[in-house]
């Protein structure tokens, strides 16, 4: 399906969390790292979405006398 890799990943998670992610790497090293390629398959999808989102959506100028901040006589 995919050609894949091996990466080293070192994060900082609070205790409680550390301990259970150190015991399902333990237990089950493949159910953890399907979680971490769910979570960075979502990532990347909801980037993409984004910068789709932001080059379809039209800037609208405001005319210089309109502009916020600018105090009208």
């Amino acid at each position: 399906m995919w050609n894949t890799r091996s990466v080293q990943l070192n994060v900082r998670l609070p205790q409680d969390i550390a301990a259970e992610a150190e015991e399902v790497q333990r237990s089950d090293p493949d159910f953890l790292s399907r979680i971490i390629q769910y979570g960075l398959t979502r990532r990347a999808i909801y980037h993409s979405l984004r910068e789709v989102e932001q080059r379809d959506t039209p800037v609208t100028a405001l005319p210089a006398d309109s502009a916020p901040g600018f105090l009208q006589p």
